[in-house]
């Protein structure tokens, strides 16, 4: 029997290399959901090209022309944020959650407390709600599969080893665009330089963080709800390769790691065939051309975001979401032109130290210490250029 895949976020980066595995192998896997924030026109694309039954766009108020797109097939168009619950929640075997920021907490969080299978892409899910979402996955029995590369490859490493004999995971960084730059260079940075990410082809947000390093410590409150392991036993090398994609260290002293290609098919293509494996088009190494792999310590005081990522990991509670949501809006603003690059950690600290927020016991919980971060954050901001 094929297995059945629904996609949360279908016309982003993630949706479409998942869509290219799934073109590939037509014979393993079905689309029963598709879902997009805005792009009528490449929802409804792939909605006709993949089969799907339900068309889900975000934004309400485009409904009616994904209606249209649709008119003639045997796909129900939806929109809103219920018809994203329900895209998470219908019969499918695994769930592609790749929507964007938190508007893809609650479709996740129905996922998981239906127990389902999700291959999770969205980071906000675990940075903001981790531990809510691991207690869901707990009590449901659902299995989260990281996307990631760097929490899929310690997934690979950690794969028939007992969590007790784990010593350290650790994260491997690029260091972005301006590892070997001067903080003078740095200070003078400009969006365009920031997105040239000099390895992987991604997004203009996620490329400005990864230029901060703001990814890495992302990534580390991930891996901490994915594995269960504490903030000094998580670390963060500088690997400009980007050949080794994460590391696990046991208490032997023996270190496994994933090495690959840097192409987002690899660890898609893992959570979709999980627990075997399957062919990817991605390419092979040749370490003989390589030659070197090279390794460093982050240099916390040009990229003062992953100590701040750390720091809110340490603290808990609400201090992700606010690290998370004044990272967002600082980074929009610096896109902009609005600010300078290094305003962008400069606000994530001011947001953290005026954070009085109680922890929180649901989503909504969250996506209200969202929405007020969000709101004084850009506050800041604007009294800070005035």
């Amino acid at each position: 029997m094929r297995r059945k895949i629904s996609i949360l976020g279908a016309t982003g980066s993630i949706g479409k290399s998942t869509l290219d595995l799934l073109g590939r192998n037509p014979e393993r896997f079905s689309v029963t959901s598709v879902t997009a924030a805005t792009n009528v026109d490449a929802l409804s694309e792939v909605a006709r090209r993949t089969g799907a039954r339900i068309a889900v766009i975000a934004d309400e108020n485009r409904l009616g022309a994904l209606r249209d797109r649709l008119a003639g097939s045997n796909c129900r168009a939806a929109a809103g944020e219920g018809a994203l619950v329900e895209a998470g929640t219908d019969d499918s075997d695994l769930v592609i959650a790749a929507i964007v920021g938190c508007a893809g907490l609650r479709p996740v969080m129905a996922a998981v407390d239906a127990g389902k299978t999700v291959a999770l892409a969205n980071k906000e899910a675990l940075v903001t709600a981790g531990a809510l979402m691991t207690d869901a996955a707990t009590t449901s029995g659902a299995t989260l599969l990281p996307v990631d590369s760097e929490h899929n490859a310690i997934f690979q490493c950690l794969a028939g080893n007992r969590s007790e004999d784990v010593s350290k995971i650790i994260l491997t960084a690029s260091g972005g665009p301006f590892r070997t730059s001067s903080a003078a260079t740095i200070a003078a940075a400009t969006p365009e330089q920031a997105v040239a990410h000099p390895k992987w082809s991604m997004g203009a947000k996620i490329s400005v963080d990864s230029a901060t390093l703001m990814n890495k410590g992302l990534e580390l409150i991930e891996a901490h709800y994915l594995f269960g392991l504490p903030s000094d036993r998580l670390d963060v090398v500088i690997h400009p390769q980007s050949v080794v994609h994460s590391m696990v260290e046991f208490v032997d002293g023996s270190i496994l790691a994933q090495l690959g290609s840097p192409d987002m098919r690899i660890p898609i293509a893992y959570a979709l065939a999980w627990p075997e494996r399957m062919a990817t088009p991605a390419e092979r190494l040749d370490l003989a051309t390589i030659a070197r792999l090279e390794f460093d310590a982050p240099d916390l005081d040009r990229f003062p975001a992953l100590r701040l990522a750390r720091e809110a990991l340490e603290t808990g509670g609400p201090a992700p979401i606010v690290l998370n949501a004044a990272n967002e809006v600082a980074v929009a603003s610096f896109l902009a032109g609005a600010i300078r690059f290094p305003d962008i950690s400069r606000l994530v600290a001011e947001a953290l130290s005026h954070a009085t927020f109680d922890i929180p016991h649901s989503i909504s919980d969250v996506l209200e210490i969202d929405r007020v971060t969000r709101a004084q954050t850009g506050a800041m901001m604007k009294a800070s250029c005035s």
